[in-house]
């Protein structure tokens, strides 16, 4: 499912990731591992057996060359005759009609000298990968025999006194953040003059990076964590279990924050980005307040299939045309401004919610992509399905604005004579 994802859109940056992904748990998914250090080593581990594949694949092809001489000498002749008849009744077909043609030619990879070393490269790699894959699936590596060697247990004071401290610092936290969002907004701005965007702003940052401190303090007090027997296990889940239900609540306070600023500013690729991981890092904990509670056994797969499953979900939901789509919401809801400076470098997936923009911003926005899709050779087969609905909307309504009407706009999108304290003189947009 996640190399379904460069068929449907064009971004680049979501592609990226839904290929790495699918490299990590597919070699995972070969490997079988179940711990900690076995998911980690084994998300890769099908890199070990690149040496070890092409080995195993030409020692195959050596003895069944060996054994069944005869049998290449029939197949080579079959797939000679098959390939003379098409060739033969396909030129005379495509002679004979013009759209038949045109089909065969869509469907012929195009071949170049000056793409044949790169081509070569691609195939030999992917060779090369295939057989790698071959070897772990004929004999997988169990990482799991791997181990780390537990941590000594600490007494039970030494080891909660810090974290019940922790928990009552995000408790605190909190409560604070209650506080503001109840009504208490106009004093923080008293005393820190920042508006409601800024100071949303301002905090989403640290509480990402208390997230993700939270996750090492977590592995590292269940590496030290008492072990004596029941009340051991009750006082580490309590705890910890308090520890992942505040930071839990932090998620939401960092998302909400986001909210606020992306309702202000608008929408780009960043701020969703760091959206959706902070969404992810709640899924963890809601996955360690599992395992505390059904036992932890899964608890490493499960964190890598959400992995996936979040990267998946990125690329289905498209994030460039969500971008778009907020950002022409936004100048449809107040008309004040636009940033089409930053729209226009966005892929061919935010072609559809772009093309609802009035004009001039809409040509704009769209003349850029207009000219990269007009620029473009791919065949059908390198083309996705943003690309493709792109190209049927710009090719029923094209962009028309020129360099001057879009130099106008300026950077916030809006005319000239309908910025509030234009001065022709202080205009320091610059177009490219």
């Amino acid at each position: 499912a996640l190399l379904a994802v460069p068929a449907l859109r064009d971004a680049g940056w979501p592609t990226f990731l839904a290929v790495v992904s699918a490299f990590a748990l597919g070699s995972l998914a070969l490997h079988g591992s179940r711990s900690w250090l076995g998911v980690l080593i084994g998300s890769v581990g099908i890199v070990d057996s690149v040496a070890a594949g092409v080995r195993w694949g030409w020692r195959g092809v050596r003895e069944r060359a060996d054994d069944s001489r005869g049998r290449w000498g029939t197949a080579v002749r079959t797939t000679a005759v098959a390939v003379g008849l098409l060739v033969v009744f396909g030129t005379l077909f495509a002679s004979a009609d013009a759209a038949f043609a045109d089909l065969l030619g869509r469907l012929t990879p195009d071949v170049s000298i000056v793409d044949g070393p790169l081509r070569t490269f691609l195939f030999l790699v992917g060779l090369v990968g295939a057989l790698a894959a071959a070897r772990t699936a004929a004999a997988p590596v169990r990482w799991d025999g791997l181990t780390v060697k537990a941590g000594k247990p600490r007494g039970r004071t030494e080891w909660a006194l810090p974290l019940i401290v922790l928990d009552l610092l995000f408790a605190a936290f909190i409560t604070l953040q209650l506080v503001v969002l109840l009504g208490g907004y106009d004093k923080v701005r008293e005393k820190t003059g920042l508006d409601h965007a800024e100071y949303a702003r301002q905090g989403f940052w640290q509480l990402l990076w208390a997230t993700l401190l939270t996750l090492v303090v977590i592995a590292l007090a269940l590496r030290w964590a008492p072990r004596g027997g029941s009340r051991d296990r009750t006082l580490v889940r309590a705890v910890l279990g308090t520890l992942c239900v505040l930071t839990l609540v932090v998620v939401a306070s960092a998302l909400r924050r986001m909210d606020l600023y992306v309702a202000e500013y608008g929408l780009t690729r960043l701020r969703i980005s760091v959206a959706a991981m902070e969404l992810w890092l709640g899924i963890v904990f809601v996955l360690i307040l599992a395992a505390g509670v059904f036992g932890a056994r899964f608890l490493p797969r499960a964190i890598a299939v959400s992995a996936a499953a979040a990267v998946l979900a990125f690329g289905a939901v498209s994030p460039d045309a969500v971008v778009a789509e907020q950002n022409v919401q936004r100048f449809e809801d107040d008309r004040t401004s636009i940033d089409i400076d930053y729209l226009k470098d966005l892929s061919a997936d935010a072609v559809p919610a772009l093309d609802k923009l009035p004009e001039p911003q809409r040509s704009c926005a769209l003349r850029v992509i207009q000219s990269d899709l007009r620029g473009s050779d791919s065949p059908w087969y390198a083309t996705s399905l943003g690309e493709a609905r792109a190209g049927e909307i710009l090719r029923e309504r094209p962009a028309t604005a020129d360099h001057r009407t879009c130099y106008g706009l300026g950077t916030d999108g809006v005319r000239e004579g309908e910025r509030d304290g234009y001065e022709q003189d202080h205009d320091d947009y610059d177009p490219y």
